[in-house]
């Protein structure tokens, strides 16, 4: 399903991507997420968060910061894995 104007201006505007649906399926091809799970990959939003912070960027690491919760989001709904299961 093709996303509406409205919803592209909203995802830029709140996390910095046209479509965020499409940046999860994307993250659950990423080696962290399929060796770690979700929570790992939101603690590494959380440390590009404090780089952009560092550095002075604060409308970029507000951004990674919601991309950050959206994760821990679906996670709590069940959409994603928090941790891999190592055995």
């Amino acid at each position: 399903m093709a996303l509406t104007r409205t919803q592209i201006v909203c995802n830029m505007s709140m996390y910095g991507v046209a479509d965020i649906d499409q940046y999860i399926r994307d993250l659950t091809d990423s080696i962290t997420y399929k060796c770690s799970g979700g929570h790992m990959v939101v603690a590494g939003l959380m440390s590009d968060a404090q780089e952009l912070l560092a550095v002075g960027d604060t409308e970029r690491a507000r951004k990674t910061l919601n991309i950050a919760k959206h994760v821990l989001f679906e996670i709590a709904d069940g959409q994603l894995v928090g941790t891999v299961e190592r055995v």
